[in-house]
């Protein structure tokens, strides 16, 4: 089996209003994240984008605009996951993407990734997030999109 190339994809998928899309993994049961993948080959990276949308729920983005937030971030990657990659390779650029759908939609999880999904406000999205890499990235969708900035006021009675 070839190495991992230690390039990926963040896509956030989300709604006008800021509901995202979590995926929670099968590996790692409580972790929930966005949709995310590795580079294959030559593709571009929005087609890595497209195709682990795809791949991950089962929405067909082709027709869709997948935003390219042209922001990286480099981490360590985990030690338990370090043998997919070429000896030595011990860090990962991911590159953030996001999808907007007009409305949260049902999604069809690939069940040897993922054991269930969920549709949430951005803020308990982020919250729910285990990567930090996502976690910004949903807390950045309302300086983004300009929506779900301000709570709707309080009633005091």
């Amino acid at each position: 089996m070839p190495y991992k190339t230690p390039v990926s994809v963040l896509v956030v998928i989300h709604t006008p209003a800021l509901d995202v899309l979590l995926l929670e993994r099968a590996r790692h049961p409580g972790f929930w994240q966005s949709v995310t993948g590795s580079q294959e080959d030559d593709e571009t990276l929005s087609a890595t984008a497209r195709r682990e949308v795809l791949e991950e729920t089962g929405i067909d983005a082709a027709a869709a605009e997948i935003i390219d937030w042209q922001k990286t971030n480099r981490y360590e990657i985990f030690a338990e996951w370090r043998h997919r990659y070429a000896p030595g390779v011990t860090e990962n650029t991911e590159h953030v993407f996001s999808l907007c759908l007009p409305e949260p939609l049902p999604v069809t999880i690939a069940p040897d990734e993922h054991l269930a999904w969920r549709w949430l406000p951005w803020r308990e999205a982020a919250a729910a997030c285990f990567s930090w890499s996502n976690r910004d990235a949903i807390l950045e969708l309302p300086q983004r999109f300009g929506v779900g900035i301000m709570e709707p006021p309080r009633r005091t009675t």
